[in-house]
């Protein structure tokens, strides 16, 4: 037999009956009986429930194991009692009298959480302690579908006749959007290598290099503030590239790549077949977002002409200031002063000093008497009678400031009607945009809107590649730098805000899943892109030599994108947190509790490198 065991904890049912099998597992938990002990034994696979009777020559051994030790038995497969056999397990039919035990490893001391069980432990344990909390099922179930994710979007990849290639990890520094990790080379005093941001560069070269169809799951190195969705040092992505393709082409051969994924291991939820394309422009005005979550149906609206020169003079004088407007969000059956007075709240805690309303409701009796000049009283029995139609009546302090003609007619722009409401932002837009992103999500939610059901994906396309410093009033780059201008070097010949890239996002329930665009291939359209934003042709050589001198060698036009495993992981599993799919992460501050990293260097590592750490004040 086997040193340590002829089964897995997930091998035996009735058909092993009489036999004599081994195990090998961890104590989940122990069980004593009226003096007959029982153990549910687990490993990677399962859980079988193994038990020793006082007869059993090892009783007085088996007797002092705890949770969590790691045994091997020997025992002989007998099935449950009548009525005993548990069906949500797959041995849950027999069980193994113990014969034979022995301790493979003892825990020594308490445990510092437990892995039986659903509690809850702080992070900072869980991540000190991450190979125990990597053995409980939760954890254990989300990186054995992390690992059944990264198998099939390699098989689908290589479906589609792309083959895997691997870029360096050792590299020069490259700006990309975040800060890099250096790497000190000993070889050359004071100069460094850098971790890759991404393999960006690489990918291009290599289709300069004749290779046609890339991919590659890579490992992404940043130095970015940490976020729940978000790793702040290290990611894994689907990287692809190709090339002789338009930003369509890239779109059909993520999609069903995606899809598939999706429809393979997202729990039944409904996946999209049709992804809109929204440009970047209507996402931030419908959705307040770039990765909008399109499950919730709700679209923001600009309603700036319905406040002009109104008599709510907060709106009416904000407009008078160029760039300024005013939007709407919808909130069908949002329309109760309860959820409203909520909703502005919320604003205020995101620092705004609100969040203007109406919301419309039945007429009520003092309504109808104000109108007619009656009593409350005689408008109650008008009412009552049918004498007098109630209708609808529009409440709220902007429905009073506003009157009612300008009230109706946000009503019907927005397509509202009794028991619905509508909230209010105004401003330059990208001072309140994501706030109103934000509102619009938690009103889907609350008000039962959003499909949790689904997930629903959109490219969103037509990016800006520049923006103007609102202080300095400088051009530089919103977005990827090497996107290629819609409009190639004509369009560079204009206003630089007009311009627009072929780059795209794909987003998914309110993540941003896939990034990529259609690449400048050409040195010239490179260097005048640049030069807009500031950097001269020396710099951008400088910068990204290997890649300028290597498409001045008959570059074709390529394009791709990289979609994000972590993120893709995350929503299946239905996750919060990032750090739930990864291995062995990072804390907020980005140290690794368990490895005790970022450490100290050595007084000799730092002379070989020639360095010196300056202590921070």
């Amino acid at each position: 037999m086997h040193a340590y065991r002829s089964h897995t904890c997930a091998d035996l049912n009735l058909a092993n009956k009489g036999e004599t099998v081994r195990l090998a597992g961890w104590v989940h938990r122990v069980r004593d009986h009226g003096g007959v002990l029982f153990i549910d034994l687990r490993d990677h696979y399962g859980i079988t429930q193994v038990l020793c009777d006082p007869d059993s020559p090892v009783f007085a051994q088996v007797e002092k194991v705890r949770s969590e030790w790691c045994i091997r038995i020997d025992g002989l497969v007998k099935a449950r009692a009548e009525g005993l056999a548990n069906a949500k397990i797959p041995t849950g039919e027999i069980e193994v009298y113990i014969r034979d035990i022995e301790v493979l490893g003892k825990v020594n001391g308490d445990l510092p959480l437990q892995v039986f069980g659903d509690q809850e432990y702080p992070e900072e344990t869980r991540l000190r302690y991450r190979y125990l909390d990597l053995r409980r099922e939760k954890m254990q179930n989300n990186m054995v579908l992390r690992s059944d994710v990264v198998s099939s979007i390699r098989k689908r990849m290589w479906d589609q006749g792309f083959r895997e290639f691997q870029t360096p990890i050792i590299t020069a520094s490259s700006p990309e959007g975040a800060r890099d990790f250096l790497v000190p080379s000993r070889l050359h005093p004071g100069k460094f290598y850098a971790l890759p941001q991404a393999p960006q560069q690489f990918k291009q070269l290599l289709m300069v290099s004749g290779f046609d169809k890339y991919f590659q799951i890579a490992p992404c190195f940043r130095d970015e503030d940490p976020r729940a969705d978000r790793s702040p040092t290290d990611f894994y992505q689907l990287d692809l590239e190709m090339s002789f393709v338009e930003q369509q082409d890239v779109f059909d051969t993520i999609q069903p790549v995606i899809t598939g994924v999706f429809e393979e291991f997202g729990g039944g939820k409904k996946v999209d077949q049709t992804w809109e394309q929204i440009s970047y422009k209507d996402a931030a005005l419908w959705y307040g977002s770039d990765k909008p979550d399109l499950r919730n149906p709700i679209k923001m609206q600009v309603v700036s002409d319905h406040f002009a020169g109104s008599g709510f003079a907060i709106f009416a004088k904000l407009l008078e200031q160029e760039g300024t407007e005013v939007r709407a969000i919808p909130a069908p059956t949002g329309g109760s002063r309860k959820f409203c007075d909520r909703m502005n709240a919320f604003a205020q805690k995101e620092g705004l000093p609100g969040m203007g309303y109406i919301f419309w409701r039945e007429k009520t009796a003092d309504a109808v008497a104000q109108e007619l000049g009656i009593t409350v009283k005689e408008a109650q029995a008008k009412l009552k009678s049918g004498e007098v139609e109630g209708g609808m009546e529009a409440a709220g302090p902007l429905a009073k400031n506003i009157g009612p003609e300008r009230t109706e007619a946000i009503r019907q722009q927005l397509g509202l009607g009794v028991g619905d409401a509508a909230f209010f932002l105004g401003g330059k837009p990208k001072t309140f945009e994501a706030i109103a992103g934000r509102a619009r999500n938690i009103i889907g939610e609350e008000l039962g809107l959003t499909d949790t059901d689904r997930f629903a994906f959109a490219w969103i396309v037509d990016f800006p590649i520049y923006e103007k410093d609102a202080e300095t009033g400088k051009i530089d780059f919103e977005h990827n730098p090497f996107s290629m201008p819609q409009g190639g070097m004509e369009a560079l010949q204009g206003d630089p805000l007009d311009v627009l890239g072929f780059q795209y996002d794909l987003a998914c329930n309110g993540y941003e899943l896939v990034s990529g665009a259609i690449r400048n291939h050409k040195p010239e359209i490179m260097f005048k892109a640049f030069e807009i934003a500031g950097y001269g042709e020396e710099e951008v050589r400088k910068r990204f030599g290997g890649m300028v001198n290597a498409f001045q060698y008959g570059a074709p036009p390529h394009g791709g994108c990289a979609a994000g495993i972590d993120r893709i992981v995350m929503l299946l599993a239905e996750e919060q947190n990032i750090r739930e799919v990864i291995l062995f992460p990072m804390n907020q501050r980005a140290e690794d509790l368990m490895m005790n990293a970022p450490s100290e260097p050595t007084s000799d590592q730092l002379m070989e490198l020639g360095l010196r750490v300056i202590p921070q004040e």
